[in-house]
């Protein structure tokens, strides 16, 4: 799901220890950060224009003492993946435009726009922009030390989570002005919500069921195919009341029955990811977003050039 973790993977120093099935030495932890965010508003035909800055010391944020070592695909893990007959390929409606600088982390669509995180140390953003052509309204930049993670829209805010501080923030929908952060413990990958709960997951089998106003833990919902805990769930979404989610490094969406978190099929996004740049081995298939007023399901991927509309139900 991260860079830098693909970073360290393919340096030569660790070339040994991947062939032996060691993990990589861990990152070290971010230092202490200031908190400022700024909005941007863009129009068609004009420059950026720099709306608000928020300036306002916030406590030193240090990363969690949770590891950063790579989790690779068990051989168990790529057996469930292909083992359920529910396996289906994703059928292309359309293809819509979308940033291939945006390092995709969360995707959702509300009342037809599109709004999305980006990740990327000094990079990353919350933004809206138009569905049909990718043009960006309206930007929220995260701190330069801060990993932007997942999104999900409560009534008229945007709440988005990072990878690695526990530092989590609310944004007004209509206008990504910053209303004020929170904090979690552990990671933050992906967010989703049912009509009562917010749902994030956090790079484990793990999905953690939230209260949408405090963020305090309700209940925790463990993912598991045939049997087998699925590992590193990804970008979020609630459609139909199941929860699909990408497996990151994966090209497979889960279908997941929120009650007991059993995996009832898969979606395949391998002739989808087949099409799309492959310089980059970072640029891997992470963004579910459902509009449920035309019932249509859209699906992107890190740095990808292109947002997918996809069938649904699949068959």
């Amino acid at each position: 799901m991260k860079r830098a973790r693909r970073r360290w993977v393919r340096a030569p120093f660790f070339i040994l220890p991947l062939i032996l099935g060691v993990s990589a030495v861990p990152i070290a932890a971010h230092p202490p950060v200031a908190f400022a965010l700024a909005t941007i508003s863009v129009s068609a035909g004009s420059a950026l224009k720099l709306r608000a800055v928020v300036g306002a010391q916030r406590p030193a944020v240090t990363a969690s003492a949770t590891s950063d070592t790579p989790v690779r695909a068990t051989p168990a893990i790529r057996a469930f993946a292909t083992s359920i007959p529910a396996s289906i390929p994703a059928r292309v409606i359309a293809t819509l435009p979308h940033d291939p600088d945006a390092f995709t982390e969360g995707l959702l669509i509300k009342d037809g726009l599109l709004y999305e995180s980006t990740g990327n140390l000094g990079r990353s953003v919350i933004r809206v922009s138009t569905l049909a052509t990718g043009h960006v309204l309206r930007e929220a930049a995260l701190a330069p030390a801060l990993f932007g993670e997942g999104i999900v829209d409560w009534r008229d805010e945007i709440v988005s989570v990072t990878w690695k501080t526990g530092l989590g923030f609310r944004w007004d929908r209509a206008t990504l002005g910053y209303r004020g952060s929170f904090r979690y413990p552990g990671e933050g990958w992906g967010l989703t919500h049912d009509a009562t709960s917010l749902i994030l997951s956090d790079g484990t089998p793990i999905l953690r069921i939230l209260d949408p106003v405090t963020f305090a833990e309700r209940r925790r919902v463990t993912v598991t195919a045939n049997g087998v805990p699925v590992r590193d769930l990804n970008e979020l979404e609630w459609v139909d009341g199941e929860i699909l989610a990408n497996v990151w490094r994966t090209t497979r969406i889960a279908r997941i029955e929120p009650a007991s978190g059993r995996v009832k099929g898969w979606i395949d996004l391998s002739a989808i990811a087949a099409t799309m740049p492959k310089d980059d081995p970072d640029s891997v298939a992470n963004g579910i977003a459902w509009d449920a007023k035309t019932r249509r399901l859209y699906v992107t991927g890190k740095n990808w050039p292109s947002l997918f509309q996809i069938a649904w139900p699949p068959r």
